[in-house]
């Protein structure tokens, strides 16, 4: 079901194969999404599977490819939104849509639900979608606010789980989100961990020193393996030759990109494009 609000648009549907049709991801390929999957879900996520252990919610920013499970419906529903219904709004900035669950290069941002929690979220989404069925004045807002509300609780739920929930860690989220975001808008054309240091007003060795105490990869590694990603997509679900994909990186050399994408994956570009 699809609601639109002027240009505003927010939607939810069951996250089958059974479900949808083949161009019903392609129509909301631009849209934000939350996805709730319940446990022992099977799902694919640019390129990597994942079983799912327990109750659980993946937020999701454009263009991310992710395929449904095969199995008949069994709770997975996938609620979806264009920027215009929520993120022309003024708010917080960890609740925003570039905060940190949509703004994360470090991880696919799952976010584990134990059984209350799961009960809270199940609740929610019910009001969503039975408020998705009223058609007054309220709506629009009401829907907002439900929406505003998952995201702020998994925020919360995230920040407890990563051990970042104390006030004296709101630093350290800050920066997280900060170098997130700057990756995100960046990738493509700055590749070293000094072009980010500088943004960021730091010397690469403390960049370095920084991100490993938030995270297990270096800094070198979340910006390549970000580029690496981006190089999957075009590849997989795109016409662009492998020197079109490398220009459109930043790669004016293509050769280099080819020997960077075949080192970092142990293929070659055109053999990976050929899996698919």
């Amino acid at each position: 079901m699809l609601k639109e609000f002027s240009y505003k648009q927010f939607g939810n549907l069951n996250f089958t194969e059974q479900e949808l049709d083949e161009n019903t991801l392609v129509k909301i390929d631009e849209h934000i999404k939350v996805l709730f999957l319940p446990k022992q879900s099977k799902i694919q996520v640019d390129f990597q599977e994942f079983q799912i252990e327990t109750d659980s919610l993946l937020f999701l920013n454009p263009k991310v490819i992710i395929k449904p499970n095969e199995t008949e419906f069994g709770g997975e529903l996938l609620l979806h939104f264009n920027k215009d219904f929520y993120c022309i709004q003024i708010h917080d900035q960890e609740v925003a849509c570039d905060g940190i669950l949509y703004n994360n290069v470090f991880e696919i941002p799952f976010i584990q639900l134990n059984e209350n929690q799961s009960t809270d979220i199940q609740n929610i989404i019910r009001e969503i979608q039975s408020e998705m069925k009223d058609e007054d004045s309220n709506t629009e807002e009401m829907l907002r606010i439900l929406l505003k509300l998952i995201i702020l609780k998994s925020t919360r739920i995230w920040k407890q789980q990563h051990l970042l929930a104390e006030n004296d860690q709101q630093s350290d989220v800050q920066f997280l989100r900060k170098f997130s975001k700057l990756v995100e808008q960046h990738y493509k054309t700055h590749h070293t961990v000094a072009d980010y240091a500088e943004m960021l007003f730091l010397t690469p060795k403390n960049l370095s020193k920084k991100i490993g105490l938030l995270s297990k990869d270096t800094p070198n590694d979340i910006i390549k393996n970000r580029i690496i990603l981006e190089s999957k997509r075009l590849l997989a679900h795109t016409a662009m030759t492998v020197k079109e994909i490398a220009f459109s990186l930043n790669y004016e050399d293509d050769a280099y990109f080819i020997r960077f994408f075949t080192k970092n994956t142990g293929i070659s570009p055109l053999s990976f494009r050929k899996q698919f």
